[in-house]
């Protein structure tokens, strides 16, 4: 089994960089509800604008996470929903949500030790 300090998984930074980003998280957990336009996504994640919605779609279509279908209806309807790639990503961040629901439990601080 690889570490995460192994130099064999040399884009493990990067994910962690993009699925860190602020509102990601909301993004991909929208998305694993299905498909969804716009602002489907805008009314689900309370709070996010939509040039931040907008530049996070991006990214995750960009990084082969979200996949984006135009359909030809009048007016036209776009619609996001996760690739596999991001359906697999999903799936292996939910032992990561599970831990963070222990650790914010009654007994949990919720908070990660520091390193000092």
């Amino acid at each position: 089994m690889s570490s995460i300090h192994d130099d064999s998984c040399p884009s493990f930074e990067g994910t962690l960089e993009l699925i860190g980003r602020r509102w990601t998280g909301s993004v991909l957990q929208a998305a694993d509800r299905g498909a969804r336009r716009f602002g489907e996504y805008r009314t689900v994640i309370d709070g996010i604008s939509d040039r931040l919605l907008s530049q996070r779609l991006k990214e995750l279509e960009a990084a082969g996470l979200i996949e984006r279908t135009v359909i030809p209806t009048t007016p036209v309807q776009v619609r996001y929903q996760l690739s596999p790639d991001g359906q697999a990503l999903v799936d292996a961040l939910l032992p990561l949500a599970q831990w963070s629901m222990h650790r914010s439990g009654p007994r949990g601080s919720g908070r990660v030790p520091s390193s000092t």
